[in-house]
C-alpha cells in the first residue's frame, strides 16, 4: 500500500486503540460522561481515517496529491484538539466552546478537501 494511503490507516489504528481504551475506562469507572468523545474518536478517528486510507489506496492520484497532504496534516492537527475540547466541555467547562467550534470547522474543512480532491482525481 502506498505510504500516502497507509499513513491514514496507521493513524486510524492509534485512534482505535485510544477510543477502545477510553470505552474500557468508562465502563470500569461507571462514568460515561465522555461518551461523546468516545463516539467521535471512533467515527472520525478510527472509521473515517481508515476509510479515507482505503479510498486513497484505490484512487492513488488523489491520495498522492498535495491536497491530500494538506488534508492529512490539518485533520490530524484539528481532531486531537477537538477531542480534548469536547471532553472538557462534557466535563462542564463551557468556556472551551469557541475552541471546540473552531476545531470542528477545521475538521469539516478537511472533509470538504477530501471530497474536492476525490472529485478532481476521479477516474
Amino acid at each position: 500500500m502506498a505510504s500516502h494511503a497507509s499513513r491514514w490507516i496507521y493513524v486510524a489504528v492509534i485512534y482505535f486503540l485510544v477510543a477502545v481504551g477510553l470505552g474500557v475506562f468508562m465502563g470500569a469507572s461507571h462514568d460515561h460522561s465522555l461518551l461523546g468523545v468516545h463516539a467521535h474518536m471512533n467515527l472520525l478517528g478510527w472509521v473515517s481515517m481508515a476509510l479515507i486510507g482505503i479510498i486513497y489506496h484505490h484512487f492513488p492520484q488523489a491520495g498522492g496529491s498535495r491536497l491530500a497532504d494538506v488534508q492529512f496534516w490539518l485533520f490530524n492537527a484539528a481532531l486531537p484538539v477537538m477531542m480534548v475540547a469536547l471532553g472538557l466541555l462534557l466535563k462542564g467547562n463551557a468556556g472551551i466552546e469557541p475552541l471546540l467550534g473552531a476545531t470542528s470547522v477545521l475538521v469539516l474543512l478537511t472533509v470538504l478537501l477530501f471530497a474536492v480532491n476525490l472529485l478532481r482525481h476521479r477516474a
